[in-house]
């Protein structure tokens, strides 16, 4: 039976999604602040070890620089002809002098609580988990692991970067748009978006269906084949993935649209609220393990 059509017994819970994000939030970029950085690529590394799969690390190169990603794999079941990659990252650099607890540290909470929670879980399709360097700087990360993906040829279902999904306001007026956004979508920050390409349509229904599910307030917005109907939609991970023609999304709380913190010294884990982060986990843990046919035990 599809876990996805019962409750999953394992779930995303606060205290461990907190634990998380105050594990991480301390400056991190390599460039500013590279001993933050290298403690917090340490931890996660930790954490990610715990995870039920095959923990490897990715290099690239940035200048005559190596950075890693560091990437979980979790197999599927399925015949090889059929069996299609869901690919959820999350980067783990940050700005200068930010200690990013919403950016991006609720997004590799809530990262390594859907692998806690779907590892133990047989699946028809591929999982896999990644923690992106370099998103901050031009996606160079993610940029290397999209091409890499292209050179093997593997069929993606969807990618989805997570970037920012812990702030939460109920307060009117607390919601900003580009553009005539505004005009039609509320003005309370209180909602999961979901920006996809078009190519990702019927895979960011499905993950919609399970954030709702979870009753997490969702919208989502279709932005073209790459971007190009909303553009400022093109600032994070999934971006090397339009450009090189996969479905791909981004969930996000709108970053700098809603939180007053977005690049600051003061984005940190105080600032979030963890009902909201635990909501929107526990729909990504239900509508991932839709795409990825996780079947209950």
């Amino acid at each position: 039976m599809y876990a996805a059509k019962r409750t999953i017994s394992v779930q995303p819970e606060r205290a461990r999604l907190r634990a998380h994000v105050e594990a991480v939030a301390e400056p991190r970029c390599p460039r500013a602040n590279p001993k933050g950085h290298a403690r917090v690529k340490q931890r996660l590394l930790e954490r990610m070890s715990a995870i039920s799969g095959a923990l490897r690390i990715e290099p690239f190169l940035r200048g005559r620089v190596v950075h890693e990603n560091l990437v979980v794999e979790l197999p599927g079941d399925g015949d090889d002809g059929e069996r299609e990659l869901v690919v959820v990252g999350a980067h783990y650099d940050s700005v200068p002098d930010s200690p990013g607890a919403d950016d991006n540290g609720s997004a590799l909470a809530a990262l390594l609580e859907i692998g806690r929670c779907l590892a133990p879980l047989p699946r028809r399709h591929d999982l896999r988990l990644v923690a992106f360097d370099l998103e901050e700087v031009g996606f160079c990360g993610s940029r290397h692991h999209a091409a890499q993906c292209k050179w093997a040829r593997q069929p993606i279902r969807l990618m989805m970067s997570l970037e920012m999904v812990g702030y939460c306001s109920h307060a009117p007026g607390s919601q900003q748009y580009p553009g005539n956004l505004g005009k039609v979508l509320p003005d309370r920050g209180d909602f999961i978006g979901l920006l996809y390409n078009l190519r990702g349509l019927r895979s960011t229904y499905t993950l919609a269906r399970g954030l709702r599910a979870a009753e997490a307030r969702t919208f989502t917005l279709p932005t073209g084949f790459k971007g190009e109907w909303i553009p400022t939609s093109c600032r994070s991970d999934h971006v090397p993935f339009w450009e090189l023609g996969y479905p791909a999304v981004l969930v996000t709380d709108t970053a700098g649209l809603r939180n007053p913190h977005y690049h600051e010294p003061s984005d940190l884990p105080d600032t979030l609220d963890y009902e909201f982060l635990e909501t929107v986990s526990r729909g990504l843990v239900t509508g991932i393990g839709r795409l990825v046919g996780a079947r209950a035990k």
